[in-house]
């Protein structure tokens, strides 16, 4: 088995932090069990590309029990724990392609090196890994079956490759499940953002102006939780109906033009490139924090704030970079530009994780038995459901259940009021 970590000894850490999250995870642990028994993977290659984390380990573990062989590389070069890579390579088995802060060309020849398992399911979160595919290594593109994407930005990607006809294999939009966006968007992102921010700048919240560029579950989520610790809340958005949405929720809603000059901290959730510009910068306020905890590291312009900035303070705490404007004025930077959640905190609860890869180990499970034309897909509404149901058992929550008067009114136009 090949491999690239940065450090072995790390192992034993990572297996008690491995085993710590699994404890939030019972619906995975489940699944997990359900998998040793059937092995719905037996003899299948899985490649992904994914946060090297904590929780993503216990899903790579799920996949193995299920009968996969599994290669992973990291979707972020920030967000990489090397105690996790470390274990999962030398306690559990998985050949593992990631080093915390590795640079530019060193996440790509990873994402590459994972591939090269020939991997018959991908796993993915941002569409890294199946642009590869389609652009570097079409030689392997006949052996795969299909795949998942992970977030709102990758399933944007995989829309646009398929409305172009560019696709070549299924992919399945587990970003776009209830059971995903609804807990691991909204209260997964609104938690670990906030979490990250407070770990690198120490900041008070409370009396605060916030603003949140987009507004979609990623956004609401934020906004509640900054409203809930005491901030003024601001919301941009491009889409009539969701800033229509905020306005309602009692969030004031500007233009980002009119925002920068009102904010104390900016955090950007779009999916989008270049959400705060140059002339966004030049309106801030000094000692303004930007933050960004969309996908990618280009919704902040990195390159606009380093123009305008006469000095780079870097470091002045940790994943906190402060830049000097020729007046004077101090911007901080966090993590660089990329997700704030991951790089300065520990990304998502490992309880809302829980849902989220319960729903890929369903759906790897699922595309299995199936022939599926290349395109996006949802997740089935049967394994939505089922996670939904197996997280509330875990719970001990009980719902109610239709009487057969009930379902007979349901089923039927022919009964009036």
């Amino acid at each position: 088995m090949t491999y690239d970590i940065a450090d072995p000894g790390l192992a034993e850490s990572g297996v008690r932090r491995i085993e710590w999250a699994d404890r939030s995870m019972p619906v995975l642990r489940r699944i997990r069990e359900r998998f040793a028994a059937e092995r719905p993977l037996d003899g299948l290659r899985v490649a992904a590309c994914m946060h090297v984390t904590t929780e993503t380990a216990n899903l790579i573990r799920t996949l193995q029990a299920g009968g996969a062989e599994v290669a992973l590389a990291a979707s972020n070069p920030l967000s990489t724990q090397d105690d996790t890579a470390a274990a999962l390579v030398h306690e559990y088995g998985a050949a593992v392609f990631a080093r915390q802060g590795i640079d530019r060309d060193g996440y790509y020849r990873h994402i590459h090196q994972a591939l090269q398992i020939a991997p018959d399911l991908v796993l993915d979160d941002g569409c890294d890994l199946v642009n590869i595919l389609h652009t570097e290594r079409l030689d392997l593109l006949d052996g795969v079956r299909g795949g998942c994407e992970e977030t709102t930005t990758g399933v944007i990607r995989l829309h646009q490759m398929a409305r172009e006809g560019a696709l070549r294999f299924p992919m399945v939009a587990v970003n776009d499940t209830d059971t995903k966006h609804m807990f691991d968007n909204r209260y997964g992102t609104g938690q670990s953002t906030l979490d990250g921010i407070v770990r690198a700048t120490n900041t008070l919240l409370a009396g605060k102006t916030i603003v949140i560029a987009g507004f979609g579950y990623c956004g609401r989520g934020l906004a509640e939780r900054a409203r809930g610790m005491g901030g003024r809340v601001v919301v941009t958005e491009i889409d009539p109906v969701k800033a229509l949405d905020a306005v309602l929720q009692g969030y004031r809603v500007l233009p980002m033009a009119q925002a920068a000059e009102h904010g104390d901290v900016f955090i950007t959730v779009t999916g989008n490139r270049d959400v705060i510009r140059g002339e966004h910068l030049a309106r801030m306020k000094d000692g303004a924090i930007l933050a960004n905890s969309g996908h990618f590291d280009v919704e902040i312009d990195v390159r606009a704030l380093a123009d305008l900035a006469v000095d780079v303070h870097r470091g002045v705490r940790p994943q906190a970079d402060e830049y000097v404007l020729a007046d004077g004025r101090r911007l901080v930077l966090l993590a660089e530009g990329r997700l704030v959640n991951l790089a300065a905190a520990e990304g998502h609860p490992a309880a809302v994780m829980d849902m989220s890869f319960a729903d890929q180990a369903l759906t790897c499970g699922w595309l299995v038995g199936q022939t599926l034309l290349p395109g996006v897909y949802d997740v089935p509404k049967e394994i939505d459901t089922e996670v939904a149901g197996l997280k509330l058992a875990s719970m001990d929550v009980e719902l109610d259940a239709l009487t057969p008067g009930q379902e007979e009114y349901l089923s039927s136009w022919r009964q009036g009021s």
